[in-house]
């Protein structure tokens, strides 16, 4: 495991195998298209192991309590809510981007690693797929982004960008090419897009921990 790469332990509820594990390909496993999976990561196995003596429900009041505890300015944020964020190796270099609830941490989707991508390019993405999700599912709630750029050009259903497309990258354009489509073709104006205050909250729930 890199130096720069936080460990987690993951706390499986329902799933192939309820249980704790230490890496997200093993806890993959266990949940990924299963039906009403629940898990959610920790910072340490310590309170992964108090988290599965209790239920998922009670994790989950009990996490979103906590932080509101935590803040201690007035400005806090929605916990009913969806977070975003990406992570580059590189500028340009392998692009990641994924979505959790913002009030547990767990995580609704992932997406890469993409070839020669961009920051903003994978929050942009994070964001439309986050809308698709939310609409398919029929479900209005706040989507946080620590990424003003992304915003805009979900704004605007146009992505701005300098990045040199090549060979390649041509399967994150095309990814981008069907995103700024979508929008085009559904209307989200009823779903917020937020901006995470990241110098008042903290990292975004989403972020990868690798700073």
């Amino acid at each position: 495991m890199s130096k720069n790469v936080k460990q987690k332990y993951y706390v499986v509820w329902r799933g192939l195998k309820p249980d704790i594990y230490a890496d997200w390909e093993t806890c993959k496993q266990q949940v990924e298209n299963f039906n009403g999976a629940q898990y959610k990561s920790f910072p340490s196995m310590e309170e992964a192991k108090k988290a599965f003596e209790k239920s998922y429900e009670q994790v989950i009041e009990l996490k979103g309590k906590k932080i509101l505890q935590e803040l201690t300015t007035d400005r806090k944020p929605i916990l009913n809510s969806l977070s975003v964020d990406a992570a580059c190796k590189g500028n340009p270099g392998n692009l990641e981007f994924r979505g959790v609830y913002t009030d547990t941490g767990t995580e609704l989707f992932r997406r890469g690693p993409y070839d020669e991508g961009t920051v903003n390019i994978g929050e942009f993405l994070a964001i439309v797929l986050a809308l698709a999700w939310l609409k398919k599912n029929k479900l209005i709630m706040p989507i946080y982004s620590d990424s003003k750029t992304a915003m805009i050009w979900v704004r605007k259903k146009q992505v701005n960008t300098k990045l040199r497309w090549t060979e390649k990258n041509q399967k994150l354009l095309k990814a981008v090419h069907n995103a700024m489509q979508w929008l085009k073709e559904n209307n989200c104006s009823n779903i917020p897009i937020l901006k995470w205050e990241t110098k008042l909250w903290g990292e975004i729930p989403a972020d990868y921990g690798r700073k």
